[in-house]
């Protein structure tokens, strides 16, 4: 393609077909997120305040993806975000959120709700750390008089602990056979060393609990998008303190000066030492050299794919997508080995309209793709539900819109580089999409579109589609042979939009 002069677009190649012994259902579409994060699914939700806050990131990392907490938030409030995710599912909880004997009831209740924590069991502790009680959810549930202590209502007496190293799969154990939902760990001396609870465990070890995205103790994985101004370190450490498993650099425009010394900046931050770090956003094959050499866990793909984007019409600058990202992973190719995706993994953000995108995208190179507008009309989204002409929709928008650009200067504002302007310049536009149900539906079909475009390729996972796959390049006929045609469309498919649909 290069050497002919071309960039092309998704909806100008299709993979060729080949021989297959691959059932789709049988398929691996496991990958990487970044260097130390494992995904079930290659699907990441874009850092946009109509797409991921926490009921997003919750929800697909439970479906084996890993959401991307925008950055049009005040600090406080992307850290809070951020807990709701680590906080929604535990397997060992090593730091118990604890109270004091002498706390009052409606002290208790109100810290809950201020913090956004929605679990009521909590442990019950000493000032030398030694577990005093339990005060569980029913407890509070019946405590009338608000001005009770948590002493007055915990229960004491027979509670159900065990030792510090008890795993996962001996705790399930203890607390089926005990019939508790709580398992405080405490060391000889009786100090409080860790947590179970049984709602979090069963859910774990349950069929769909092997498919969430968790970190080593358990907890849903979740990232979050930063800056990089200097003052962008301190909510990285923030961030870090909060449980956050990765953070994404978010620039329009990655290659350069700022984001080289901010990646080098927190690469050499003590408290960052253990999160990956994501850099972005690029399109060329040096760009993805400088971000590797910089200390980058994996590099974001794209600049001007997306529906709700204009920076390639307002600043005539961009990269067509399949283009850039097959340039891009040609970089790096060589160091994949052993059936392995690449070290530092590609993730390709925007322009995919519909699942068979998801399928040229991964071919080309990407380790897993970044979705704005697929998921936009989801249940979990933070977008406005409206109607129009009728019709059920979410609002969505561009982070370089005028509307996300004025809502923070922390945010839309700085990832263009208009933070000190008073008159901005958008490069992206509001708009809506269809209510679409929940994400697990949603990307149920989306998947399912892959698996079946791995199988006509007969690539058996992410990495033999990489290494397999043949592209060809495709006229205006033959993308309108692809579509239906010469037929009213009389009943919406779940899982297609006509092109005219998909353009917005």
């Amino acid at each position: 393609m290069a050497a002919q002069g071309l960039a092309l677009s998704y909806n100008d190649v299709e993979l060729d077909p080949g021989y297959s012994e691959v059932h789709p259902q049988q398929v691996s579409i496991t990958t990487q997120f970044s260097r130390r994060i494992a995904l079930n699914i290659p699907v990441v939700s874009a850092a946009m305040d109509t797409v991921t806050e926490w009921e997003m990131a919750v929800a697909l990392a439970k479906l084996g993806g890993i959401g991307v907490i925008h950055r049009n938030l005040s600090p406080a409030d992307q850290v809070r975000h951020v807990t709701r995710v680590k906080h929604h599912l535990h397997g060992r909880i090593d730091r118990p959120i604890c109270i004091d004997p002498r706390e009052r009831i409606e002290d208790i209740l109100a810290k809950l709700d201020r913090k956004g924590w929605d679990f009521r069991s909590l442990p019950v502790t000493d000032g030398d750390g030694r577990l005093a009680g339990i005060v569980a959810s029913t407890d509070l549930d019946f405590c009338l008089d608000r001005s009770r202590t948590a002493a007055d209502i915990m229960t004491k007496h027979d509670l159900l602990t065990a030792p510090p190293e008890t795993t996962l799969e001996e705790a399930l154990a203890i607390m089926q056979r005990r019939h508790k939902k709580i398992l405080p760990l405490i060391d000889a001396d009786g100090r409080l060393q860790g947590m179970y609870t049984w709602k979090d465990v069963r859910r774990i070890k349950s069929e769909n609990g092997q498919l969430h995205t968790v970190d080593a103790a358990g907890r849903l994985r979740v990232a979050a998008a930063i800056g990089v101004r200097d003052e962008d370190l301190n909510q990285a450490a923030a961030l870090a303190e909060a449980g956050v498993d990765a953070l994404v650099l978010d620039a329009a425009h990655g290659h350069t000066l700022d984001m080289l010394e901010a990646l080098r900046r927190m690469r050499a931050h003590s408290c960052l030492h253990e999160i990956d770090i994501i850099a972005g956003n690029v399109s060329r094959p040096e760009a993805v050299d400088a971000l590797v050499n910089a200390g980058a866990d994996a590099i974001k793909v794209g600049q001007g794919p997306g529906s709700i984007c204009t920076t390639r019409v307002v600043g005539g600058a961009g990269y067509p997508q399949v283009s850039a990202v097959y340039d891009c992973t040609q970089q790096m190719y060589c160091s994949a080995v052993n059936d392995s995706i690449l070290p530092v993994p590609i993730i390709a953000d925007g322009g995919i309209h519909h699942s068979g995108h998801i399928t040229i995208g991964l071919a080309a190179g990407a380790a897993c793709v970044m979705l704005g507008n697929l998921l936009a009309g989801c249940t979990e989204t933070p977008g406005e539900e409206v109607f129009s002409q009728g019709a059920r929709m979410r609002s969505y928008r561009g982070m370089g819109s005028l509307g996300a650009m004025q809502m923070a200067a922390d945010g839309g504002r700085d990832r263009y580089h208009q933070g000190d302007m008073r008159k901005l310049v958008p490069e992206g536009v509001e708009g809506l999409v269809p209510f679409r149900g929940s994400v697990a539906d949603v990307l149920h079909q989306y998947l399912s579109g892959l698996r079946a475009g791995m199988g006509y390729v007969g690539a058996s996972s992410i990495f033999v589609l990489q290494q397999t796959a043949g592209f060809h390049r495709i006229t205006p006929s033959g993308r309108l042979e692809a579509h239906p045609h010469g037929v009213f469309i009389t009943k919406e498919a779940p899982n297609y939009r006509s092109p005219q649909q998909a353009a917005g």
